[in-house]
């Protein structure tokens, strides 16, 4: 590969990573309007403008395909689902000031994908997936103990997350497709839900200001492309590269709800996170041997061949 697709392909993913650890700050400006509306603006202008990329970019015939085969659209109504649950329980999250308990929710999700691909999918766990896991879970119990109550909105957001990468990776489809498709099963419900509320005259996308109706249109712009995004960069890098970029959203998430929404960030949730964070570096040196063994089979495959 050229290093100049793999500068391309970094590119992409930090910009992806970045847009997505803003979500907090912008949707902090939406706190006003009803999570459920900000959900139905999130879909219906994604939904336009996948349509607009994917009329330049001449996409239909993948499309097509996809709207053609009953086992795949089953699939992206399930990832379609769950992506919208995932959306919701975030803003609510947002307009609540849990935003430290989002960004542990996406701090968890490496490790929560861990544990689906070994029961969905049979993948084995190494000594330092299991590690990581067992830390992981350490650090959910003692919020539980310490606080008495279950970080719903962390697990939820993890849960939700971590099911539509699975969801996604049993339907064979790209970025562009999938997210058509899923914002097109989203359609007709956010449709028939603002032509009610306009009938009731709720809707809050154009009687808030203009800075609020231009947050609400511009929302699909910022679903939309990171997603399509870190589909371009996973293509161009390694896993490892990408699962390291992973972590910045969640970074990001975290900064911005202590020092620029300034949420109390107690020492029970420290301690908690500190076990998270430990988990997710014994995670990370385990995916680099990983991918460091993989290479040096295949140098060694190479060197035979030849």
């Amino acid at each position: 590969m050229k290093i100049s697709e793999q500068k391309l392909g970094l590119v992409y993913g930090l910009t992806a990573y970045t847009i997505w650890g803003l979500f907090p700050w912008y949707f902090h400006f939406l706190t006003h309007v009803d999570p459920w509306q900000v959900l139905i603006q999130r879909i219906t202008w994604s939904f336009l403008l996948v349509t607009l990329i994917a009329l330049v970019l001449r996409h239909w015939s993948a499309i097509k395909l996809a709207l053609s085969q009953p086992k795949t659209l089953l699939g992206l109504c399930i990832s379609s689902l769950l992506i919208a649950a995932n959306w919701l329980i975030f803003i609510w999250a947002v307009g609540q000031d849990r935003v430290v308990e989002s960004s542990l929710g996406y701090f968890i999700t490496p490790l929560v994908s861990v544990l689906l691909a070994r029961v969905f999918l049979k993948e084995s766990l190494d000594i330092y997936r299991l590690t990581a896991v067992v830390l992981a879970l350490i650090g959910v119990l003692w919020l539980v103990v310490q606080l008495g109550v279950v970080p719903w909105v962390s697990l939820s957001l993890a849960a939700s997350f971590g099911l539509y990468g699975l969801a996604r990776k049993k339907v064979p489809v790209d970025s562009l497709t999938g997210l058509w498709v899923e914002t097109g099963i989203l359609l007709p419900f956010a449709l028939i839900a603002w032509i009610g509320l306009e009938v009731q005259g709720q809707s809050q996308l154009f009687s808030e200001g203009f800075q609020t109706t231009f947050l609400l249109i511009f929302s699909g712009a910022l679903t939309a492309a990171p997603l399509l995004l870190f589909a371009s960069a996973a293509q161009r890098l390694s896993l490892t590269a990408v699962g390291f970029m992973m972590y910045i959203n969640p970074t990001m998430q975290f900064l911005t709800a202590i020092y620029l929404l300034k949420e109390p960030f107690t020492q029970q949730q420290f301690i908690a996170f500190l076990f998270i964070w430990v988990a997710l570096v014994v995670f990370s040196i385990g995916a680099i041997r990983q991918q460091n063994q993989r290479q040096q089979r295949l140098n060694s495959a190479s060197a035979s061949s030849h």
